[in-house]
């Protein structure tokens, strides 16, 4: 028998008595014979436990009997049973008849249960001698003083262990046997059960518009209300994360965007939906492409950025970049920097505990380790298959927002908005998108706040700025900024599907409902004046 390097430091008692043990119900081939059977005498010692047939007895306690020996042990009624030729079995000496298969298999069992047994306590003291002195090392120390404090802190939990149980030797005995249960629980008992089978995203066949931007790029966009020439307001909103130009201001009714003139614009952000990638995005770029795609609708007039959660960075941005092509700012439950410097720390302590733990997780993840991202999004939302939003997006959800989620209705939109928003199946517009969102932005949100602009140190620039005109003073975004929070309606409730919010919304951007701009009409000529015409271009044709 082989034995491995560290055989030696097992006890000898340990591995005397593990052999022993398989060699009582061992099954052997004679190495000089195939054709020979040996028996255990139970005397001699261990040492040449591979015996040879020639040498029977040779200080090994094994004797070979030849298959005619055996075949005359069965006929003369000892109780011997050939079993084949070329096996030979272990017989004890005054032996009676032969043990059945389902003996010699329970005892075969355990046997082996003795042994491993024999085998765990060997491995066990092998542990202790190589672990002697560890502790006294330097890093032995350091674990220890960990491991000390771990175990002080779940102390607590010996208290529901017998009083004569050892800690040490109890828990591994309970959490095996919890183990164990666990895996026999999760055998299928027989029974069939439905198991259903996970729903696919549908992404529908591209149907969106387009237009193409100075770079070349194409960004896909979609528009509602009122035609372009008769609006009052327009509105460009970017969507969030995990959504599509599908969103926009979901459930908003086409009568009430006619009621107060407003024409609203919807765009999918670079890699998302029909858009293409962009090489190098941030969010200077993100404004600019807000700027062009209000160009290319011409858009001459300010308007209105909507911005609803991870969307609202991209109006924040619209709101820093260009300030002055703005009228003013809607936001929807806005996703701020969690690392913006300009944040004290008990703002930025409440910020994080508002969040649930797996959101924490991607933050960080995002910020320090975004490669691993890919991993989880594939596991999720670009695994092709249909999924809970607040898992998907970690979202801590008010009792409205959890009561909208069970609605027909927002469960078809969110399965259309987030079947569009993958529909390219490429991770890295996420992963851009996640990065943003914790990066250097470049500006704060204490930077967009009115404040009056400093025009220097010293005296003589004070006091210019007391006698100069106020609106020179002012610094950041000077246009309205209208933010909704809710407590109960913290993510969707108020935002989507809700037509008093709307009609709320609306009035307290727009005030009194106008109606769109009136049509220009055109002066047209009466039948008569258009005979007269004719009749003079006819004289002058017969002059000439």
């Amino acid at each position: 028998m082989w034995l491995s390097p560290w055989a030696p430091r097992l006890p000898p008692q340990h591995v005397t008595k593990a052999y022993s043990v398989l060699l009582k119900h061992a099954i052997f081939r004679s190495p000089s014979n195939p054709h020979e059977r040996g028996t255990f005498s139970g005397g001699g010692g261990g040492d040449d436990v591979a015996g040879r047939a020639d040498r029977p007895g040779r200080g090994t306690g094994i004797r070979y009997a030849t298959v005619a020996e055996d075949e005359e042990r069965g006929a003369g009624g000892t109780g011997g049973r050939v079993l084949g030729k070329g096996y030979f079995r272990v017989y004890e000496e005054g032996a009676g008849p032969e043990e059945s298969l389902k003996e010699q298999v329970t005892g075969f069992v355990v046997a082996t249960g003795e042994m491993l047994r024999e085998l765990g306590r060997g491995f066990w003291d092998v542990a202790q001698q190589s672990l002697e002195g560890v502790g006294e090392t330097y890093v032995g120390k350091k674990v220890r003083g960990h491991w000390d404090a771990v175990l002080r802190r779940l102390e607590f939990v010996n208290e529901y262990l017998p009083e004569d149980r050892d800690p040490v030797h109890a828990w591994p005995i309970v959490i095996t046997v919890f183990l164990l249960a666990l895996l026999v629980l999760s055998v299928n008992n027989g029974k069939e059960t439905s198991v259903e089978v996970p729903k696919k995203l549908y992404v529908r066949p591209p149907s969106a518009s387009r237009i193409q931007l100075l770079d070349g790029r194409y960004m896909a966009y979609q528009e509602k209300g009122v035609l372009a020439e008769r609006a009052r307001f327009f509105m460009i909103a970017p969507h969030a994360f995990l959504s599509s130009r599908l969103a926009g201001i979901p459930g908003i009714k086409e009568s009430l965007l006619e009621e107060f003139g407003v024409r609203l614009i919807t765009c999918d952000l670079p890699g998302f939906g029909e858009s293409d990638p962009h090489p190098v995005r941030n969010l200077n770029s993100s404004a600019m492409d807000m700027l062009h795609l209000a160009n290319a609708h011409g858009v001459t007039e300010k308007f209105w950025m909507v911005g609803y959660s991870g969307g609202a960075m991209h109006a924040w941005a619209a709101v820093h970049y260009i300030p002055d092509r703005l009228a003013g700012a809607a936001m929807f439950a806005p996703m701020s920097n969690p690392y913006d410097t300009s944040l004290n720390k008990e703002e930025i302590h409440k910020t994080w505990d508002e969040w649930p733990m797996k959101r924490r997780l991607m933050y960080v993840l995002a910020r320090r380790f975004p490669s691993l991202l890919p991993h989880f999004y594939r596991r999720s939302f670009l695994s092709g298959e249909r999924g809970q939003p607040e898992k998907w997006l970690s979202l801590s959800l008010g009792k409205k927002d959890k009561s909208l989620l069970e609605e027909p209705v927002f469960r078809e939109f969110w399965e259309k908005d987030a079947g569009e928003s993958v529909r390219q199946g490429d991770v890295r517009p996420f992963v851009e998108e996640a990065m943003l969102q914790v990066s250097n932005w470049g500006f704060g949100l204490a930077d967009l706040q009115v404040q009056n602009q400093h025009q220097g140190k010293g005296l003589l620039p004070w006091i210019k700025s007391l006698y100069g005109r106020a609106e020179h003073e002012q610094a950041g975004f000077l246009s309205p900024i209208h933010v909704w929070q809710g407590t109960d309606d913290r993510h969707f409730s108020y935002f989507c599907f809700c037509d008093d919010c709307h009609r709320q919304i609306f009035s307290t951007l727009f005030g009194i409902p106008r109606g769109p701009l009136p049509a220009k009409l055109e002066v047209d000529r009466s039948p008569s004046e258009q005979h007269f015409e004719d009749i003079a271009s006819h004289d002058c044709t017969e002059r000439e």
